[in-house]
């Protein structure tokens, strides 16, 4: 059967609901009530949008597309689920996580597996629902899922860029202190080659305030009087000419 419903990205605000190798979906509750059992299984598939036309439902689960086969088949099932998971009755998650699983890969290939998704896309889905006789029931395909475009950088993995960032803000930072203990150093070394020597330089640091006074004059000669004037008292005498006389 040919169920209405279409599956769909989840259009409120949801943390990491696109990312580079994962995206989020509606849990699609109740859409399978009807047409599928207690013992059947509900199947994601997930196919470069450009394949979805191609793809052909497996009559067996040993015939069901495994997550390896990906760049080649350009398409794989997985989610493998109870029909009673989706059940009006049954309490469920809001969303599933398409491309969680990191550890995919490691199963030989043939053991359902959610691994990340290995590029952008497009990609669509659908559900389908599995008997023990084959396929029963399936949705509609979503439309074009694109996820975000990685930045490729071809010096290394995202973990090695990641060390490298890491190791120079840890050299700068290295630096930067080492500056500051030298400076703080050499500002005390300078102190103190000042503080001990106290010759032009530390003079010159310093601030004095003088008092000047003014030398004394020299007087004029008294009248009738051969002496030395006031205050040159300790300089050699001068001869003494004749007083003018009266």
């Amino acid at each position: 059967a040919l169920l209405p419903y279409v599956p769909r990205v989840p259009p409120t605000a949801l943390p990491g609901k696109v990312t580079a190798t994962t995206f989020a979906l509606e849990m699609p509750c109740c859409v399978f009530d009807g047409h599928a059992n207690a013992s059947d299984a509900v199947w994601l598939v997930v196919a470069f949008a450009n394949a979805s036309d191609a793809f052909r439902n497996p009559p067996s689960r040993d015939d069901v597309p495994p997550y390896e086969r990906l760049p080649t088949a350009h398409s794989y099932m997985t989610l493998e689920t109870a029909a009673a998971a989706y059940a009006c009755p049954a309490p469920s998650p809001a969303f599933l996580r398409v491309g969680g699983d990191t550890a995919c890969g490691g199963q030989g290939g043939r053991d359902p597996c959610n691994g990340p998704l290995p590029s952008p896309g497009p990609y669509r889905v659908k559900f389908l629902v599995m008997g023990c006789h084959g396929p029963k029931a399936e949705t509609r395909w979503s439309d074009p899922i694109l996820l975000r475009r990685g930045t490729g950088d071809p010096r290394g993995p995202p973990s090695a860029r990641a060390a490298v960032v890491v190791t120079s803000i840890l050299a700068s930072l290295g630096a930067a202190l080492a500056a500051g203990v030298l400076g703080a150093v050499g500002a005390e070394a300078w102190g103190s080659l000042c503080r001990r020597q106290p010759g032009n330089g530390a003079f010159a640091l310093r601030s004095y305030r003088t008092h000047h006074i003014p030398p004394a004059l020299p007087q004029p000669l008294p009248p009738g009087c051969g002496c030395s004037p006031p205050g040159l008292g300790s300089f050699a005498p001068r001869r003494p000419g004749p007083c003018p006389a009266e």
